[in-house]
């Protein structure tokens, strides 16, 4: 049964197609997006046997919440079990006025970067826009009615450039003015860094914010770090950035991640500065978040602050990223698809709880 919003089963159409009035599509959106009602029957102004024809004809639901986690900073962070019973995570960030939802576009991710858990278990498929469109309209429910969702950053399990054929139409159901209401400019795309699909979005749609995660200035740090480096390579990566900039004219972001010991050193931060060669650009710095398992550590507090400092007296804009979440492993590089034992449930498993 096709979930509603797949872009294969237009609503439009099949209402055509039984004689029914083009209004009553943005009824039926205004419930799901505005209304957020979990059911057809809840669409209490549509005729009955209407009601009826879509639940028999359409999902409203692919997925179920295996899990909820809440943070004391706000954060929360839902377990999505998928109708094949495989699992994504999904996150609601919560800064003053802003709420941000940080969504996945794959279970689980092939790129190997070696600190992130999104990866640990391999990549299993791309997820369907039906699949990417519900965690929105999932993290939208954990708002109260009088709150809406802000923005949108596409950083959480998977590479979303290797599934745009199925990420861009759910971003452009976000924007519609009776889906989420979303302006484009409110939504951030990231990549490892992969050339022709960067190409890609530079020639169909460039108006979105677009975020590169380097972590390493050079290419031999960069490959043992991110694996998949070792067939693409930081010049191509750059000159696909470049061009994606001169066309939508968006400052680009450029993600690093400070690994203790590891690519926080002095002459890494120089390294950085020269491979970004004053590109009006901002660097989101971000300290390690732990990982079970990993053997990686977060960098001295002296040598996050020297890695900064350098950046800043080359000429660089760069930024630390606050880190959210992390007490319930929904902090960046956190999200993965299968459960850890959160600390805070750990003693309850001890003694026998669930």
């Amino acid at each position: 049964m096709p979930h509603l919003l797949e872009p294969d089963a237009p609503l439009e159409l099949w209402l055509r197609d039984r004689g029914l009035p083009a209004w009553r599509a943005k009824a039926i959106r205004r419930w799901l997006f505005a209304s957020r009602v979990e059911s057809f029957d809840e669409m209490t102004d549509l005729p009955k046997g209407l009601r009826d024809d879509l639940a028999s004809e359409f999902s409203l639901w692919t997925t179920s919440i295996a899990r909820h986690h809440q943070a004391e900073d706000g954060t929360e962070k839902l377990l999505l079990q998928l109708h094949d019973n495989q699992r994504i995570e999904c996150v609601m960030l919560r800064d003053g006025d802003r709420r941000t939802v940080c969504i996945s576009s794959q279970v689980g991710c092939a790129m190997g970067c070696v600190f992130c858990a999104s990866g640990l278990d391999g990549v299993i498929r791309n997820l369907s826009t039906g699949e990417i469109i519900e965690q929105l309209l999932r993290l939208s429910r954990l708002l109260p009615p009088d709150e809406r969702i802000s923005h949108i950053v596409v950083m959480g399990m998977g590479e979303p450039l290797a599934n745009l054929d199925r990420l861009l139409p759910a971003l452009a159901e976000a924007q519609r003015p009776d889906g989420l209401g979303i302006s484009q400019r409110r939504i951030t795309i990231s990549t490892v860094g992969l050339p022709p699909a960067m190409e890609r979005l530079t020639e169909e749609n460039p108006g979105y914010h677009l975020a590169v995660s380097l972590h390493a200035a050079n290419d031999e740090l960069r490959t043992k770090l991110v694996p998949v480096n070792k067939s693409i390579g930081l010049a191509d990566i750059m000159a696909a950035a470049d061009r994606y900039w001169e066309t939508s004219g968006r400052r680009l972001t450029f993600e690093y991640v400070l690994l203790g010991g590891v690519n926080d050193s002095p002459d890494d931060a120089a390294a950085l500065a020269r491979l970004l060669g004053g590109r009006a650009a901002l660097v989101n710095v971000i300290p390690y978040n732990p990982v079970a398992g990993l053997p990686w550590k977060e960098p001295t507090a002296t040598s996050r602050e020297r890695f900064l400092g350098i950046l800043r007296d080359a000429g660089v804009n760069v930024q630390v990223r606050r880190r959210k979440g992390s007490r319930i492993n929904a902090a960046c590089g956190q999200l993965r698809r299968l459960e850890p034992i959160l600390p805070s449930h750990a003693s309850q498993l001890a003694q026998g709880e669930r």
